[in-house]
């Protein structure tokens, strides 16, 4: 995977130059797999006005009937290409190739969701004859297109959070800018390609990295957006939403250290591995990912202790061998955040289990942690990293 590629501009369904562009690298080896132009003001009002112009215009806007025609035919193109996506994420973003094809096969279902969604939810009716004044009548109720749809997302799930995102934009009828990761951009635009090539008016959906925060800023907050659709930092997310425009409704998934609590009586044996794939599952970087395990105190210890091993055994590294479980950290200073956080914790008195250790490759070794201190960092922030505390 040496080809470097280069995604232009795609705006009003136009190939626009750039001045400026940045660079996209494996966070593994750190080989530049791409460049990718970027967005300034102009470019930013441009999609803006696009989008708002095809919402505007009621008798341009897509008829339930092809966007149906629309996903059902993106799901088949993507089904082809199932693999080559997989391997191109995993690549990306470093999640294990067998997570990556999950998530692809996620992708798909996300899509096949949404195609259902729409069929379903058409031209509902609505029950009358409930009172005199309804007396025979008849009454359907039709869904209309919100309005321009502006989508920020992250990295850590580069096939299926696009999928989120686009697929009920494209079911709803709504015009759609999206802002991928700037770490895991190329996904984005391969999805967005295959929308396109299942006939998606290219001006319908448009990609869109903006040079700085700025702009970025401006593309949500503008008036002529609708809706805006935001995973990642509940920090970013809740600013963004504090800025939209009056009107404008909004979607905000953010963070959490989905904790377990495991009773007395608990299956050992069966948990361990749960554990163990829930806590270090793409190294940790998911937003459902097992930071934080409460067990009673008579099996606390020993909880701990299986789960080390199990941590232990773990494959960490090329997230395109068949054989690894866990991969690379998006990138180098997320290792050194997480080693800093793993190192306090155990300065601070917590016992160092398994892991605390900085791997090549920007690899962290899956890390289990006894009894951190309740105000250390790991125990009061989310890590988003290979390291799971038992208490």
């Amino acid at each position: 995977m040496t080809d470097i590629q280069h995604f232009s501009l795609k705006i009003a369904g136009a190939v626009k130059s750039s001045e400026n562009q940045i660079d996209v690298s494996s966070p593994f080896d750190d080989q530049l797999i791409a460049t990718v132009a970027t967005a300034d003001g102009d470019d930013v009002n441009q999609a803006l006005e696009t989008a708002h112009a095809l919402f505007a215009n009621r008798d341009g806007w897509l008829s339930v009937e092809r966007r149906l025609i629309i996903l059902e035919r993106a799901m088949e193109i993507m089904t082809d290409q199932a693999e080559e996506l997989a391997t191109g994420s995993a690549y990306e973003g470093g999640k294990p190739l067998l997570d990556s094809r999950v998530e692809m096969a996620r992708c798909i279902d996300s899509i096949r969701i949404c195609a259902d969604a729409l069929r379903n939810d058409a031209c509902k009716p609505v029950p009358m004859g409930l009172n005199p004044a309804s007396q025979h009548r008849f009454t359907i109720m039709n869904k209309e297109p919100i309005g321009v749809v502006v989508a920020v997302s992250a990295f850590n799930h580069p096939l299926n959070l696009i999928a989120h995102q686009v697929g009920p934009a494209i079911a709803a009828g709504c015009p759609v800018i999206v802002k991928p990761a700037e770490n895991t951009p190329l996904s984005c635009f391969r999805l967005v390609e295959i929308f396109h090539k299942a006939g998606l008016p290219e001006e319908w959906c448009q990609v869109i990295l903006p040079e700085n925060h700025q702009f970025s800023e401006a593309l949500v907050t503008d008036p002529r957006v609708a809706f805006f659709s935001f995973i990642g930092s509940a920090r970013v997310g809740w600013y963004l939403r504090s800025k939209l425009a009056p009107g404008a409704r909004c979607a905000l998934e953010h963070g959490g250290v989905a904790p377990v609590i495991m009773a007395a009586d608990a299956n050992l044996d069966a948990a361990i591995s749960a554990l163990a794939k829930g806590g270090f599952y793409h190294a940790g970087q998911v937003c459902v990912s097992v930071q934080r395990i409460y067990a009673d105190e008579s099996i606390a210890r020993d909880v701990a202790d299986k789960l080390a091993v199990a941590a232990n055994k773990m494959v960490v590294g090329d997230p395109l061998s068949e054989q690894t479980e866990v991969g690379p950290l998006i990138r180098a200073s997320e290792v050194e955040r997480v080693a800093t956080w793993v190192q306090q914790a155990v300065d601070a008195g917590a016992e160092l289990l398994s892991g605390g250790q900085t791997l090549p490759n920007n690899c962290y070794a899956p890390t289990v942690l006894f009894n951190p201190p309740v105000d250390s960092k790991v125990s009061i922030s989310e890590v988003f990293g290979p390291v799971v505390c038992v208490y």
